[in-house]
């Protein structure tokens, strides 16, 4: 059936509809080829770090590559700070990191720049490039310090034009290199993040030309109206009811902890509340999320429900998700207000978002939902001086745990899951960037769940440090396993150690190291829960 879409004249059938769906989505995932390929950090090349995005002019997402979730469902977010901040021209591009501007956490650097057709007085669409910088200044090389308020995370950049009409603002560049510690690196990333959008306008400028840009603006509007639809009928096949669930940080970094997470999902008709209010005040230490975290987190579940459900992934519209209502309570855990840090909330609290969403509607989706996984990404940061060029290094890396068993299968291995969709560091990578030496690398065998499917096992990683050095290690999951599902058993938690002086000694989830030559800095990850009763 063809139907003219809101604000224009043009039908789509549906197999027009999915056209432009995958041609969208190829031009997204382009984008992120020409970032990683141009990169210089092996942060951004090796684990790939990154996200790009493709957004209408009123900045909803219409195109998302398959990077990083906790990056995709902020994007959005990012966009409308920067188009609400700047009146763009042609050739603009706005950069910005404030978690509290629509970023994230500080290392994560968002560019955005507008796609102009010939005659059209306003951007038709929107492309952003997301990456991870390996350092963005702050108390510690890596910028993930165990810090206490946003100012001691690094550079807070909000919209600012770092391109105007094609040429860059040398006094906004000099001022952001000036505040990092591998000024070279961040230049050669922030030249990658500026060539995948080079890349998204041409395509998205050629298809323009070749299909029309009415053509286009309601393939945009279509494809949301799409993915609104499937997310309706996705809630639709959701047992209506109340759902509770709730879980817990280890701690802040700070010796305050347990850190509550609660969630109560809301199933009415076709639509659905997720209500946060009862977790617990933002905390001292870095654990903090904003609310774009807590809204990726949300947005990746449900995105999670609709393709086991509907057997077919959402268009990247769904992340709008009109159907959907998320409360959460300012001055929370999941709602932080500056100046709070901020800099774990991406990467360790949205895990346990996660978490709790999924064990919410565990209970309305018993033979769907799996266990727990990781719940943690094991942010690893290390920097010093390297003696190989007497120049300051700064590398940062998660280290992957085991995925929680489903209902229909054992959880993977060694794998990075959830909120990052990042690579593990292949070892002749990390030792050809930075003095280190991996002396151990390998699965925690039997630190998956026990159970009907036995959740997938964490990994060992030692690494043994050439030079003195600052280590940052922010993890979680180290005093409690992560959860099994339906009589599975929970997963073993992570451990940290440090080998000094031929003795090992344990290490706190969150710690700095002023670590010598030759010590070892050993991460060993969470495995996955079980699912289901070993007994069955």
């Amino acid at each position: 059936m063809q139907t003219p879409e809101a604000g224009t004249s043009i039908s789509l059938d549906p197999i027009r509809l999915e056209v432009y769906r995958s041609l969208l989505l190829a031009i997204a995932e382009e984008m992120g080829a020409a970032l990683r390929r141009s990169a210089y950090s092996p942060n951004i090349k090796e684990r790939r770090d990154y996200s790009c995005a493709i957004s209408d002019a009123q900045a909803n997402p219409v195109a998302l590559g398959d990077h990083m979730p906790v990056h995709l469902g902020a994007i959005p977010q990012s966009v409308e700070a920067a188009i609400t901040a700047q009146s763009l021209c042609d050739g603009d591009v706005v950069v910005l990191n404030d978690p509290f501007y629509g970023g994230t956490h500080l290392p994560d650097l968002t560019a955005v720049r507008g796609v102009w057709v010939e005659g059209s007085p306003e951007p038709i669409a929107y492309v952003a490039s997301r990456a991870h910088h390996a350092d963005i200044g702050g108390l510690a090389p890596g910028s993930m310090p165990l810090s206490r308020e946003i100012f001691q995370e690094g550079l807070r950049i909000p919209p600012v034009l770092l391109v105007r009409r094609g040429e860059i603002q040398l006094d906004i560049w000099r001022l952001l290199i000036a505040n990092v510690r591998t000024p070279e690196e961040r230049e050669g990333d922030l030249h990658a993040q500026l060539a995948a959008l080079d890349v998204g306008v041409r395509r998205l400028t050629e298809l323009a030309q070749r299909r029309g840009a009415e053509a286009l603006r309601a393939a945009f509007g279509a494809l949301s109206s799409y993915a609104d639809r499937l997310v309706r009928a996705v809630i639709e096949r959701v047992p209506q009811g109340e759902y509770r669930a709730e879980d817990y940080m280890d701690d802040d970094g700070t010796g305050a902890g347990p850190i509550r997470i609660a969630v109560t999902v809301t199933v009415r008709g076709q639509e659905m509340r997720v209500d946060f209010s009862g977790s617990a005040p933002q905390c001292t230490g870095n654990i903090n999320a904003v609310t774009a975290i807590t809204e990726s987190a949300v947005r990746y579940v449900l995105r999670c429900v609709a393709e086991a459900i509907l057997g077919t992934s959402l268009p990247a519209g769904g992340g709008a998700m009109p159907a959907v209502t998320i409360v959460t309570q300012p001055g929370t855990v999941v709602n932080a207000r500056p100046p709070a840090a901020v800099a774990a909330g991406n990467v360790e609290t949205s895990q346990r978002i996660v978490d709790v969403v999924f064990r919410a509607l565990g209970q309305a989706l018993p033979d769907l939902i799996p266990a727990c996984s990781s719940g943690t990404m094991n942010n690893f940061t290390v920097g010093g001086v390297d003696p190989r060029s007497g120049q300051p290094f700064a590398y940062y890396e998660t280290v992957a745990g085991g995925m929680g068993a489903g209902p229909q299968r054992r959880g993977l291995s060694g794998i990075h899951t959830h909120m990052t969709n990042s690579l593990n560091t292949p070892v002749e990578a990390l030792e050809h960037e930075i003095p280190v030496r991996v002396r151990h690398y390998s699965l925690r065998r039997g630190s998956g769940g026990a159970g009907l499917f036995c959740g997938g096992d964490g990994l060992r990683r030692d690494m043994q440090l050439l030079v003195p050095a600052r280590v940052c290690i922010l993890s979680d999951r180290r005093q409690h396993g992560p959860c099994g599902a339906v009589g599975g058993a929970p997963g073993a938690p992570g451990e940290n150690w440090l080998w000094r002086g031929g003795t090992w000694r344990q290490l706190d989830g969150k710690v700095t190291i002023d670590a010598q030559a030759g010590d070892v800095i050993s991460i060993r990850t969470p495995g996955g829960g079980g699912w289901g009763s070993a007994e069955s």
